[in-house]
């Protein structure tokens, strides 16, 4: 588990998650009736979602969810992507949604700015801060409940924000089937706080790895589907701690000319929140056999690959397993970064805009 003492704001905040989780369901989940007290727009068919850095992860992972949960069709854009193009999505019955810890951060209020300006479409935020200028303009809000996020890597506030898409999501199959239609998602809302204290729990099989990880280069991480959100995720937090320059590539994209930089030895993750396809299998060893890297498995592995070292909580579905895993990221960079002696709460050159709210 964590040291007693703690002496970092990361440390202190990956740990927080397991109170801050169950405080945002009790917000939004009404205990009578079972039914999501989030207010939405009615009738909507499309969603584009604008944030940046860990945010925009949060976004890429929500358009794989939305669809598979509520089948409105998903699209996640980069705030400063976003000023650069000359025509943005318009179609009627779209629903925007920015999402930023701090609320102030500046491509994303400009991206809010260019929508009002060029469309009449509902815009709805998820922040940290109820008192933030995005918070003020948009339609619709969604607080994420994390508390001030003092250390620059965001943690609590990532899972945080994943957890309000979630129930954003689940909110949309209301609105269309009712509240029974989301009851099983929900029953396995409530069961995060124990999947997160189980992660939290790996701490000396992610010692292990960071071990080999502040050794290694290059560091490749690799994922399929709603998996690669936080392959993006895990390879950011790493390098915004460690400064280790390393990537992270979807499986199968990865095959055509990436993979050439495995001749160089070095570690290769891969992050699953389910059962690894057939084609996913080939490729993984495929490389074992032509590069032969260090191979890792964050989530359920299988008898036909033979990783190095598996980490992996047992759950009951993905979504659970997405929380395990991200907390198993949250950790592996910071043991990464402390292994290498790095100052994981002031990062050379990084700044952070943060804003507090009120976490009783």
């Amino acid at each position: 588990m964590f040291r007693q003492n703690l002496k970092t704001n990361m440390e202190l905040e990956i740990i927080e998650q397991a109170k801050i989780i169950p405080y945002i369901l009790m917000k939004y989940i009404n205990p009578e009736n079972g039914e999501i007290k989030i207010e939405l727009p009615d009738n909507i068919t499309k969603i584009v979602l604008v944030a940046s850095g860990s945010s925009y992860h949060c976004a890429r992972f929500a358009v794989d969810l939305l669809e598979k949960i509520s089948k409105i069709e998903s699209r996640a854009i980069y705030s400063s992507e976003f000023l650069l193009k000359n025509l943005i999505p318009h179609d009627k019955n779209t629903l925007y949604i920015f999402i930023t810890q701090s609320g102030e951060t500046s491509d994303t209020l400009k991206s809010l700015e260019k929508v009002k300006t060029l469309t009449n479409l509902p815009t709805l935020c998820i922040t940290n801060n109820e008192n933030s200028t995005i918070w003020k303009k948009c339609d619709y809000k969604v607080a994420c409940f994390a508390g001030e996020e003092k250390g620059i890597a965001a943690t609590k506030s990532f899972t945080s924000q994943m957890l309000c898409l979630i129930l954003i999501s689940l909110k949309l199959v209301e609105n269309i089937h009712g509240t029974d239609s989301t009851n099983i998602y929900k029953k396995s809302l409530f069961s995060l706080p124990g999947i997160i204290e189980r992660a939290l729990a790996k701490r000396t099989e992610i010692r292990k790895l960071a071990k080999i990880l502040a050794k290694e280069n290059p560091i490749i991480i690799t994922a399929d589907g709603i998996s690669y959100s936080l392959a993006k995720e895990a390879a950011l937090k790493i390098k915004e701690t460690s400064y280790k320059n390393i990537s992270a590539a979807i499986l199968g994209e990865f095959m055509h000319g990436h993979v050439a930089v495995l001749n160089n030895k070095g570690v290769l993750i891969y992050i699953t929140v389910d059962k690894i396809s057939e084609r996913s299998i080939l490729n993984l060893n495929k490389i074992m056999s032509d590069y032969h890297p260090k191979f890792i498995i964050i989530g359920p592995s299988t008898p036909e690959l033979k990783p190095y070292l598996n980490l992996d909580v047992t759950c009951e579905n993905e979504i659970q397993q997405m929380f395990a895993n991200v907390l198993v990221c949250q950790q592996l960079a910071l043991e990464t970064a402390l292994k290498l002696k790095r100052n994981v709460d002031h990062p050379k050159g990084l700044h952070k805009v943060v804003r507090d709210t009120n976490v009783s």
